[in-house]
């Protein structure tokens, strides 16, 4: 048997040699033809058809009813939520009356310091009577868009009135306060542009800036060497940045740490790399300025020199809402190119009534701003010396922000001990604050802490009733 095998293979050998070496059998247009040609030729012609003949596939064998039973029985979907633990759970505090100064919270008369009524104009007569007067005109709104049949005259009243008073062309009214920045971004901002943000913007911004599908770079959190950097670095990174549009987005006094934006130098790098900003002051708008006209007034900067400015009117205005305010261009791209306002129904008349009145109340007193301030001052103070936190807002910020001294290094430890010292103060001293908590989608790196919002209405008992009862109670937990 083997020298069998032996013999077929030297044949086979042979043959192989004899083909390679054979004579020229014939001359096609004067190329002679050798018989390794031939094979080579032939090599060629079963690769090719090797490489486009079709896989093979075997043929479906439809599954039987007991297996699409066995199959469907084992079938176990996943969970639409995380399962809930114990640490999710959260017995949050029932307000059960109007958010001013003093409320009432979970049965008792509490001092009120997790509402962002800055003006104290919760409850004010004035504007109560607006609202009543609108509803009773109006009704509750007419439950459509505003470029359907959800326009109604208060809506360009409280319009104009906004871009009157902080002398603009025009603005625009959004029905939710929170919508109005992450429907303004992806209004202005597609894919392909640029966008440098402040790290430490809160989660309705952030939201805007994934909507718009740009390029997002971050620069440290009210750091201006480190947005310069960004600017420059984005801009040398660009390939044709003539073509593409570049945007700054910060916010007036950020959220989520208390301090105010140095205004006059972002627009010095603003002009001098070409790009435009979009400014959020939904906690400024009412509360800076020699009259409460917001952040340019306080740094003293033209407003014609901002892009693009937007603002919630549930903090200083004490009503609901949003608006955006700029050139008659810049307001009117929205009306037909932002999501918020074009698909949700408009805002119900009596708040953009309320919004009116409390404008008209803040150009009428201004002193107001002023009691604004000096509450602020002695907050700031009195909270100077809490033992293990310390306060990082700026002085002129009304929300008092207080972080922890020394952090655990967790997150969730350093959570649970400032829940701790805002839930023995609301319990022992009825005194009610809050802390900076943030969902899994807020990305915020900023560390976390404990808000008190000041208020113009709130006497200097209340301030030092707080300031007393945060001490005691921090230098208990932290000790």
């Amino acid at each position: 048997m083997a020298s069998a095998m032996v013999n077929i293979t030297a044949s086979v050998l042979d043959w192989v040699s004899l083909a390679f070496d054979a004579p020229t059998k014939a001359v096609v247009f004067g190329v002679p033809i050798d018989g390794h040609l031939v094979v080579e030729v032939l090599l060629v012609v079963v690769i090719l058809f090797q490489l486009t003949r079709k896989s093979y596939k075997p043929p479906k064998k439809p599954l039987t009813e007991k297996e699409i039973d066995e199959l469907c029985d084992e079938w176990v979907p996943e969970p639409l939520t995380p399962q809930i633990t114990e640490d999710m759970t959260d017995d949050a505090p029932i307000l059960e009356s109007a958010a001013g100064p003093h409320a009432i919270v979970n049965g008792k008369e509490v001092l009120n310091f997790a509402s962002a009524n800055y003006l104290g104009l919760i409850g004010n007569e004035k504007i109560t009577d607006s609202c009543v007067g609108a509803l009773e005109k109006y009704g509750v709104g007419s439950c459509g868009p505003r470029g359907f049949y959800g326009t109604i005259d208060v809506h360009l009243d409280c319009e104009q009135k906004i871009a009157k008073f902080l002398g603009t062309p025009d603005s625009i009214l959004y029905s939710y306060g929170i919508s109005t920045i992450f429907s303004v971004i992806p209004a202005f901002c597609k894919k392909g542009d640029i966008i440098v943000a402040d790290e430490g913007v809160h989660w309705a911004v952030q939201n805007g800036l994934y909507l718009s599908r740009s390029t997002v770079a971050y620069f440290k959190h009210n750091d201006m060497k480190s947005l310069e950097n960004k600017l420059e670095e984005v801009t040398r990174r660009s390939k044709h940045p003539e073509k593409i549009r570049r945007y700054i987005v910060v916010e007036s006094i950020y959220q989520n740490s208390g301090q105010i934006a140095p205004l006059d130098e972002i627009l010095r790098l603003k002009e001098k790399y070409r790009f435009r900003i979009i400014l959020d002051e939904s906690h400024s708008f009412g509360v800076l300025g020699n009259s409460g006209r917001g952040l340019a007034e306080q740094c003293g900067v033209p407003i014609e020199k901002i892009d693009i400015i937007t603002a919630g009117m549930g903090n200083a205005l004490a009503t609901d809402g949003g608006f955006c305010t700029g050139s008659v261009r810049v307001v009117d791209h929205q009306r037909l190119s932002s999501a918020g306002y074009v698909f949700s129904a408009s805002l119900p008349p009596y708040l953009a009534s309320a919004a009116i009145a409390a404008v008209d109340h803040l150009e009428e007193n201004p002193s107001i701003l002023a009691n604004l301030r000096a509450n602020i001052a002695t907050l700031f103070n009195e909270l100077s010396d809490v033992p293990g936190l310390v306060v990082a807002s700026h002085l002129l910020s009304p929300i008092v922000f207080l972080k922890l001294k020394k952090s655990t290094g967790s997150d969730k430890a350093d959570m649970h001990l400032l829940e701790s010292i805002a839930k023995r103060v609301l319990e022992e001293d009825s005194v009610l604050i809050v802390t900076t908590k943030r969902s899994s989608l807020d990305k915020c790196p900023l560390p976390i802490g404990l808000r008190l919002f000041v208020s113009a209405s709130h006497s200097e008992s209340d301030l030092l009733k707080a300031a007393t009862s945060l001490k005691r109670v921090a230098a208990l937990v932290l000790s």
